[in-house]
Parts: C-alpha cells; structure tokens; sequence
C-alpha cells in the first residue's frame, strides 16, 4: 500500500515514518511506501510562498490552491493505477476511528493526505480535490501533520505483514466497538516497588499479577479476558 502526504513540514513527518513499526515495514518488509512532499517544492511563485490572505477578509493566512494542485497532479500522474482515497486533515471534520482505519486499509491501496496549517486550506481543495476530511478529535491543532501521522499508523496496522503477530488485531481496543482490550501483564508476578504510593496513594505495597494468569488453566483464563473486555 501507498501513502502520499502533502505537508509544509516534511521534517515533522519524516523521523516518525522511518522509525519503528511504520519504519520496518516500510523499509526492510516492504509491504508500504510512503512519499513526503514538501509543498512549497511544487509552487509556481518564485518566493515559494504557498499562503494569502483570505478574500473577504478576516484573521490568518489561507494555504492556497495552486500548489497542492499542482502536487496532487505530480502524484495522480506518477501512479495513475492506484485506487486513490484523498483526505484532507481539517479541524471540525468527522472524527477517524478504528472501524474507518479497517475500512481504507480494505478498500484503497493508496492514501493522499493533505495536512492543514495557518487558518486553514482554500475551501476548494475540499470542493474538488478530496474525497473526505477527517479529524482526529473535538480539538484543534497547529497543523495537519500529526492526524495524518496518526491515520496512517492506524491505517497501516491492517496492512498485511506491517505487524509482526495478525493476532495483535484480533482483540484490540474499539475493533469491536461493544468491548474493550483486556489488561495484560507481564514478569515479575509481584512487583514491589521502593515507593509503591510514589503516584496513587491507595496502592499497595506489593503490586500482583491476578492468579488467575499464572494458573496455567487456558479455558478459565480465556474466560476472565472476555470478562475484562466487556
């Protein structure tokens, strides 16, 4: 699968895109491709301004049209076979969740992302150069950089061969909307800490793993999870 994003900040992108999960699968599984394009490279003003002010009036600066066009173009005509899903990061947009990352990872092999920045993106670009816009919460950012980031990472998790273990997405939180993931633990069984109300008071001093994890009986721990995700 292919990712295209449309940032001003190529370097707030880059780093976390060539690290971990994303990273690997990108780079040594080869199972994406992501391509970071700086906007300004594909502006036809000789400044490499890319933002104006809005007609009409009012506060800010507006990301203009010209130049994702001409970006999206570049990329339209570099891969003109992909099934292309366009989403243009926008505060106040619906909000990404975990049934959307299934449904793009599904059906397209290749994600545009444009990101946001200054008060926001000529309205046309959502008019005529995108299929949808997403947001990432009832809150607002400086930019566009970190939904985008966060939906491809979901994204990308569907992905055959991205994650080490399939089993990883059988179970996860909001997969299943009705459930949650059930708490994991790991060694020691029992964890005494020098400050054990070093945060919540409340808590003990000697900080346990639930037996029923160590009783080795598969059917009853398999009951106590789903228990726990409900």
């Amino acid at each position: 699968m292919r990712f295209d994003i449309l940032t001003l900040f190529p370097e707030i992108v880059t780093p976390y895109v060539n690290n971990g999960v994303i990273g690997r699968a990108q780079n040594l599984k080869q199972s994406i491709e992501i391509g970071i394009h700086n906007i300004r490279d594909y502006t036809n003003n000789p400044h490499n301004k890319v933002d104006d002010t809005p007609f009409g009036g009012g506060a800010g600066m507006i990301l203009q049209i010209e130049p994702i066009y001409q970006t999206l173009t570049f990329i339209i005509n570099k891969y003109p076979t992909t099934k292309k899903h366009i989403i243009l990061t926008k505060a106040g947009a619906p909000i990404f969740n975990q049934q959307k990352a299934i449904l793009l990872s599904d059906t397209y092999n290749h994600i545009i992302f444009i990101c946001g920045r200054y008060e926001g993106v000529d309205s046309r670009v959502e008019q005529y150069l995108t299929n949808e816009s997403l947001s990432i919460g009832q809150f607002v950012l400086t930019g566009g950089e970190l939904p985008a980031l966060v939906m491809l990472d979901a994204i990308s998790r569907h992905i055959p061969d991205v994650l080490g273990n399939k089993e990883s997405l059988a179970e996860e939180s909001w997969t299943n909307t009705d459930t949650k993931e059930y708490p994991h633990y790991s060694r020691p069984a029992v964890f005494t800490p020098p400050n054990p109300q070093l945060v919540n008071p409340d808590a003990p001093d000697n900080w346990e793993v639930p037996e029923i994890l160590l009783s080795g009986n598969h059917q009853a721990i398999e009951s106590w999870r789903k228990e726990q995700r409900v």
